[in-house]
């Protein structure tokens, strides 16, 4: 290589890092630059992010406040509808407020943090959905050890492996996005700040990144699937060869079905989105699947626990009774 080569590379990342700077800002683009379906979609997602806050809120308040419920599979779902709550957070606030400007600004900064909470919260559920299934195996194939292995303890530690290992993994990209190159264009063809979309802006090689994306990020979807998907085998064989009585099996498939209802919704999302290489050609449909599981999953998680759980149902009844007795005193 030559010495004016040399010259040009080492002035061409200079340039490159220099304006690395001047990237302070990133315009997110958003669904739709449709004035009309704006509108529209503006007052859709307004009534789903309200509707998840009223629903998770009602299951944390309920599964808190009624003392028969102070078992270890209403600990993960208090846990669940948490993660829900701040889930879509992170994510609708801003998007609705794109719907009423147009295209919207978040700084760099803001986009890191955006990136960091979404990540933190989706992976973490990903995880908990895996405890949560486990939780059911033991439950209905370990009855008289269920009180022994599920115990408090075991609960907490397994709350906060969830919580830390998605706090931890969501760090990693974090820092592996912060030192990306951005020297323009600044606009992010998504919703909000994903990896996959900034890493299309970059200036630099973003192999590490997407690798990691790929592989890690893959693992962390993939390994609670995996484990979700042996511990309902097990229930199922066990359901069909241990258990002798149609009543008994219907009554464990029902205290299942929930739990299954809301695996099959975010792992089908999560998987299509972050295990399959990036393409850049499925951007719109990468865009679709994360509303379901980032907006519509958070909705669906407390109605279907709600209406599928008679443990929950009962409780419910009973508030609005009381409630009802103390408005005609």
């Amino acid at each position: 290589m030559t010495h004016n080569s040399l010259e040009w590379d080492l002035q061409t990342e200079i340039e490159m890092l220099g304006n690395k700077t001047n990237v302070n800002d990133f315009i997110l683009m958003g669904l739709t630059n449709i004035p009309e379906l704006q509108t529209f979609l503006f007052f859709l997602f307004l009534l789903l992010y309200f509707a998840s806050l009223l629903g998770n809120t009602t299951i944390l308040l309920i599964a808190l406040g009624e003392p028969r419920l102070h078992t270890p599979m209403y600990f993960f779902l208090v846990n669940l509808s948490c993660l829900d709550i701040c889930y879509s957070t992170v994510t609708v606030p801003k998007m609705l407020a794109g719907f009423l400007v147009g295209h919207w600004r978040i700084s760099f900064i803001g986009c890191l943090t955006q990136l960091h909470f979404f990540h933190f919260l989706g992976s973490s559920e990903a995880l908990l959905l895996g405890v949560m299934a486990y939780d059911r195996y033991v439950a209905i194939c370990n009855p008289l050890r269920y009180i022994t292995i599920m115990n408090k303890k075991a609960c907490i530690k397994g709350a906060i492996i969830t919580w830390t290992t998605g706090f931890l993994h969501a760090l990693m990209h974090t820092i592996m996005t912060s030192q990306v190159i951005f020297c323009g264009p600044n606009k992010v063809q998504h919703f909000f700040c994903d990896i996959k979309p900034l890493l299309k802006l970059a200036c630099c090689s973003t192999t590490l990144n997407l690798s990691l994306l790929n592989i890690i990020t893959g693992l962390i979807v993939l390994l609670p699937f995996i484990l979700t998907f042996l511990s309902y085998i097990y229930i199922i064989s066990f359901l069909f060869l241990k258990v002798k009585t149609k009543e008994s099996r219907t009554k464990a498939f029902s205290t299942c079905a929930s739990h299954l209802t809301v695996v099959t919704l975010f792992y089908a999302g999560a998987i299509l989105t972050y295990v399959p290489p990036s393409s850049g050609e499925s951007l719109q449909q990468e865009m679709m699947v994360t509303l379901m599981y980032t907006i519509v999953t958070p909705v669906m998680n407390p109605l279907i626990y709600t209406l599928r759980n008679q443990e929950v149902r009962a409780v419910i009844k009973k508030s609005i009774s009381n409630i009802q007795i103390l408005h005609m005193n």
